[in-house]
């Protein structure tokens, strides 16, 4: 059987996924269903999640329409605060570093050591923030970019 085809889907969800995982506040990445991430285990977050949502095919690239999704586990406190801002939970805190985690990618992927290895972004990433998405209490940001890679096969052969 022949990997031709599938070999840029692999390469894309294991370079998002290296990359992701060079930063502090990513423990686990899974790729594909949520519905199938084993969300009860509380050791896999903070916890980064791809899905391929299409591809396009060009002459001479693909065009893949993909959304990442960043969480942790809201941990929620039952000391009085006077701080209404972040209230009783660390919600706040939460948004704030997962929104960094997708930042790092999204600049790799513009302008950085992605980018320069034809990893680029086609398109303005919208990012979305996320509570209780999930049957535990979750917060994150959901983000959906294209990303363009080069298609390699060599039809001369």
């Amino acid at each position: 059987m022949s990997n031709q085809g599938v070999r840029g889907y692999y390469q894309v969800v294991k370079t998002i996924e290296t990359q992701l995982l060079t930063d502090p506040n990513v423990n686990t990445v899974t790729v594909g269903d949520i519905s199938d991430v084993d969300l009860s285990k509380q050791t896999i977050f903070p916890l980064a999640h791809l899905i391929v949502n299409s591809a396009q095919f060009a002459t001479n690239m693909w065009r893949l329409n993909i959304s990442v999704l960043v969480m942790d586990i809201v941990d929620v406190t039952k000391d009085t605060t006077t701080d209404l801002a972040t209230g009783y939970s660390n919600e706040q805190d939460i948004l704030n570093t997962q929104l960094a985690v997708l930042n790092v990618l999204l600049s790799n992927l513009s302008r950085g050591s992605l980018y320069t290895t034809k990893y680029q972004i086609d398109s303005q990433p919208v990012c979305e923030p996320f509570t209780d998405r999930f049957e535990h209490l979750l917060t994150g940001w959901a983000c959906t970019f294209d990303l363009l890679i080069e298609n390699d096969v060599d039809i001369c052969s």
